[in-house]
């Protein structure tokens, strides 16, 4: 029995009623019953998780024992509330099952812990509080990273766009949010808490109820005394709620004003929910390294339970003996779940990656190819087909207008994008052809901007947010790689947050603005499991590949990430004069009619018998020009843009390379790290027999001026290299 255990049962049988009786409303004494009932279930679970563990048939036991009271929290909420909650929810979790018929929260939490196939919501894979029937959207345990989706989801509830779609919240629906108070330190949730506050000083609506559950420690550092509560409390506008889980009828009463104050004022607060922690941070935490015996018991006297217990008992609801009866109940019940449920497990590795490589290539087609009926609402005079040929960023605005005008549900937003029309002018006009509530600016924030669209498309929206620049995206990648990607994983398919990111990136930009605004690597993008890439290299391809990542947001509910090269934006020739870089609008195609741009299709855009160059972006460029150098030379080329860098096209890779020689790879990326790794190895592991080599930009960050020619891939490389490939 665990020490906390033991000491329950005994200072509940030790337990002495006022001589007052606590006068309660019965239906308090009912809430208090549903809350300590709760509480009692929450504890077992997480006994019942530790004693699974040694026997190797349990494998996540971060505990939330002492963190009960956030129970409360649920009882002054609806079930149909989206909810968002930190690792120590169990409680919380509890309460909510209770309020939903045919819901087993013992059942599904020890699912969970156990990795069975059974679990409900992840189907084995990770222990995660989550469900369907919940609203209950699963979070991993990343530090605060679920707190800029929060903020997202809160601020698409009330966005009047809503209204012209079907949405899975009834329209007065709150959003909760928990994490821990060590949490409270972390950038993604002062960045969170900070939009949250921009957007009350503005008064825009935002249903947001924040819960810090501060226990006073994280893992073995202490926060320091009273830093939380000013922390919490120096958010304007954002309004500051404080309870104790050893005062429950307090705890209660101020959950259901807070909740209350958010539901019918639409503008955010903070509950600071006082807690403790038993049984250490997790399984593994051996606490009496770092807490002394003293310390560690000294804290049973602010059991949440035993707080509970008090008021049931001075309010006469409850006898001691019907106390400890209830609590041994949970026992029993949390027992015969652990009991039932079913040791199985994922069998391979296609059942494991199933939710993040699912495939509907039929409904992205049907998707990307919607009907032309709904374009004239994006264009207010004429369709871009019907004018002169475009470059590649107006080729993108005009692509960004018929998504718009076919999705009412699309947003577009990110820093500058509105009146502005973005840096470079790729969202120009958007402002005024949709207004304000569809294409809007964010705060110079890119977990914010990342976190908006996490949230936005699980309310039912097609976010398209934009990141200025690709080196900017380092600051926000965790809720890609954490949050975003993740989700499909995390909840076997059964939430998803299809959404395309649109970054400006990439190199070539004559020596401006140095590393910054020339990041030319897409490792950390191409590392993420399930994430979608795409990189147009010319405005006759661009439209294609974007309606195309809109429907994979659309119908697979991928997270797509649009990288547009900056240096190719305005570029307009290939040689002086000859307009070979723009090209007349390609409108959308009735389904099935076009299928050049689907994920998995490359572009061939030169043909030659003698080598294969694959390459992307800027090499696209940078090739053909080699090309003719190269044909001078004896040498014809044939040379594919690979338009999709993850997943790489890896059929059309190898059923071109066949029919050559020898390929060369052109990777405007770094050398180590860079895409061409990949194609080289997909080539040798396919079994193809010619030669191939690959050139690479330096290993370097880009520096400014006219230095970046030394580190920067050049068309003079391209030559070099692929003499060099034919001379072996």
């Amino acid at each position: 029995m665990e020490a906390i255990d033991a000491h329950f049962v005994r200072r509940a049988g030790e337990l002495c009623s006022g001589d007052t009786p606590l006068v309660l409303a019965p239906h308090q004494g009912r809430e208090l019953l549903a809350y300590f009932d709760a509480q009692a279930l929450s504890r077992h679970t997480d006994f019942a998780a530790r004693q699974l563990q040694p026997a190797g048939q349990a494998f996540y036991t971060i505990s939330s024992a002492g963190h009960e009271s956030n129970a409360a929290v649920a009882l002054a909420l609806r079930p149909t509330d989206p909810a968002l909650l930190h690792y120590r929810s169990g409680g919380f979790y509890a309460a909510r099952a209770s309020q939903v018929p045919g819901v087993s929260a013992a059942d599904d939490i020890l699912r969970g812990a156990m990795s069975s196939t059974a679990d409900g919501i992840s189907g084995g894979r990770h222990k995660v509080f989550g469900s369907v029937a919940l609203n209950v959207i699963p979070q991993t345990s990343t530090i605060a990273s679920h707190l800029p989706r929060a903020f997202g989801v809160a601020l698409a509830m009330d966005k009047p766009a809503r209204r012209d779609f079907e949405s899975a919240w009834p329209a007065d629906s709150i959003v909760v949010c928990s994490f821990g108070d060590a949490s409270a330190n972390h950038s993604t949730a002062l960045g969170a808490l900070n939009a949250t506050a921009y957007c009350a000083h503005r008064r825009l609506p935002l249903p947001l109820l924040f819960v810090c559950e501060d226990n006073g420690i994280g893992i073995s550092t202490r926060s320091p005394a009273g830093w939380v509560e000013n922390l919490l409390r120096s958010f304007p506008g954002v309004d500051y709620y404080h309870a104790r889980g050893t005062a429950p009828i307090e705890l209660m009463r101020t959950a259901g004003d807070a909740a209350a104050y958010v539901r019918q004022e639409r503008r955010p607060a903070i509950l600071h929910l006082e807690t403790v922690r038993f049984m250490g941070h997790a399984g593994s935490d051996a606490e009496i390294a770092y807490r002394s015996v003293r310390d560690i018991e000294g804290e049973y006297a602010r059991d949440p339970l035993l707080a509970t217990a008090q008021a049931l008992l001075d309010a006469r609801v409850l006898t001691i003996p019907e106390i400890i009866e209830r609590y041994e109940t949970a026992r029993a019940t949390v027992a015969a779940s652990a009991d039932r449920v079913p040791r199985e497990y994922l069998r391979g590795a296609e059942e494991v990656v199933a939710p993040i490589v699912h495939r509907d290539p039929v409904a992205v087609a049907r998707h990307a190819a919607r009907s032309s009926e709904v374009r004239s609402r994006g264009f207010r005079d004429k369709m871009p087909e019907d004018g002169g040929p475009l470059t590649l960023a107006q080729s993108i605005n005009a692509a960004l207008k018929d998504v718009m005008a076919a999705y009412p549900q699309s947003l577009v937003f990110g820093e500058d994008v509105g009146r502005k029309g973005g840096v470079y002018g790729v969202t120009r006009g958007l402002l005024k052809a949709f207004g304000p509530d569809r294409v809007f600016d964010t705060v110079l924030d890119e977990q914010t901007i990342l976190g908006t669209a996490l949230g936005a498309s699980l309310a039912g929206f097609l976010p398209i947010p934009e990141i200025q620049y690709l080196a900017y995206l380092h600051n926000a990648e965790d809720q890609l790689r954490g949050e975003g990607a993740t989700l499909r994983f995390f909840s076997d398919g059964q939430y998803e947050n299809g959404m395309v990111v649109r970054v400006a990136g990439l190199a070539y930009q004559r020596g401006f603005g140095g590393h910054f605004h020339n990041d030319n690597s897409l490792a950390v993008l191409r590392d993420i499991p399930g994430l979608i890439v795409a990189v147009p290299s010319h405005p006759s391809s661009a439209p294609g590949l974007l309606r195309q990542c809109a429907g994979l947001a659309m119908a697979e509910g991928r997270v797509c990430v649009f990288v547009e090269p900056i240096a190719l934006y305005h570029q307009r020739d290939l040689h002086d004069g000859d307009a070979a870089w723009t090209a007349s609008y390609a409108p959308p195609m009735q389904w099935p009619a076009d299928s050049s741009s689907e994920l998995g299709h490359v572009r061939t855009v030169r043909d030659g018998g003698d080598l294969l160059i694959l390459t992307f972006g800027n090499g696209v460029r940078m090739s053909l020009l080699a090309a003719e150098r190269l044909a001078r030379s004896g040498i014809e080329t044939t040379i594919v843009d690979l338009q999709w860098l993850s997943p790489l096209p890896v059929g059309e890779i190898v059923r071109i390379a066949t029919r050559h020689p020898k390929v060369l790879v052109v990777d405007e990326t770094r050398k180590s790290g860079g895409v061409a790794e990949s194609v080289v190895a997909t080539l040798i592991d396919e079994g193809y027999e010619g030669r191939v080599g690959r050139v690479n930009s330096v290993d370097s960050f880009v520096p400014l001026g006219p230095s970046a020619q030394h580190v920067l891939l050049s068309e003079n490389d391209i030559v070099r290299a692929a003499t060099e490939l034919g001379e072996k």
